[in-house]
């Protein structure tokens, strides 16, 4: 996934990154093979610049860097493009759909960061109010997200609306926690309310790309680096790895709520289900005549 965020970034970098970024673009396996030095030569720029590039795109330098490339590299699917052509039959749609999201969940499984994780846990635990801001898709992600969480007994709430986010986060206040969802991490009006919460003392858990505004205005990351793609015939897979990511959180917060709170979940379980009985009851009353 590291060539992934690479390319989300590759616009932000700067020139000179953006010369170490089409050589690691335009040859990862001879990247991988060469020294700094190397890399610093091919993309006519300095050993400096390379490091620079490396902390750009979220690693600390430059071995980590090399690290994550030979982990992305092994973890690569081989295969056939993806998208879906015009003349597609039915089961070459389901073919092609689901390999790419199996394959998008492998790799987030591969890269998220179990330390990483268990910070954000942290954070929402000991919260007394758990917000979820995103916007476009990504406010579709926040109000499946609120939907998970409001179970824990922590009060929560999700906005979609620029403005309506933006006064709630300058209403938060210290212990109180924002989930920031985005899949480019440069929207200015979600940035604008993520810089009102964190003024207000509130924590910050950011579900973005690395290397972003957004991202650097985080408490804990949770990255999530895959390719923007604008083409209307593929799925869009950053959203499905960004409602994982809330399903994870949101299972490990209830665990770390104890046995207490799985009977009173049982409860509200066995109470929905009564519901459904009695309206399936209904259903079944004979015609009056």
């Amino acid at each position: 996934m590291l060539l992934d965020a690479i390319r989300t970034r590759f616009d932000a970098l700067s020139k000179s990154e953006r010369k170490v970024a089409a050589a690691v673009l335009d040859n990862p396996e001879l990247t991988l093979a060469e020294n700094i030095t190397a890399l610093a030569r091919s993309a006519q720029v300095s050993e400096p610049t390379v490091v620079r590039f490396c902390r750009a795109v979220g690693c600390d330098g430059w071995h980590e860097f090399k690290l994550k490339l030979a982990q992305g590299l092994a973890l690569a699917p081989a295969g056939n493009d993806e998208t879906p052509l015009q003349d597609d039959l039915a089961g070459d749609l389901i073919a092609k759909i689901c390999g790419r999201s199996i394959n998008t969940l492998l790799d987030l499984r591969n890269s998220l960061d179990a330390q990483t994780i268990q910070r954000a846990l942290d954070i929402l635990a000991n919260a007394s109010k758990i917000e979820f801001y995103g916007q476009g898709s990504s406010g579709l992600v926040a109000a499946d997200a609120q939907h998970k969480f409001f179970r824990s007994g922590v009060p929560t709430v999700a906005y979609s609306d620029p403005h309506t986010h933006a006064i709630s986060a300058a209403l938060l206040e210290p212990g109180d926690a924002v989930v920031a969802i985005s899949q480019r991490g440069g929207s200015v009006a979600l940035l604008h309310s993520v810089q009102l919460a964190r003024r207000a003392g509130a924590d910050i858990i950011a579900i973005a790309p690395s290397g972003t505004p957004l991202a650097a205005l985080a408490t804990v990351l949770v990255p999530v680096d895959l390719p923007v793609d604008t083409d209307p015939y593929r799925p869009i897979t950053a959203r499905l790895a960004h409602l994982v990511v809330i399903d994870i959180l949101a299972v490990g917060l209830a665990l770390r709520r104890g046995p207490e709170f799985r009977r009173r979940m049982e409860a509200a379980q066995k109470a929905l289900q009564r519901i459904d009985i009695q309206f399936d009851s209904l259903l079944e009353l004979p015609e009056r005549r």
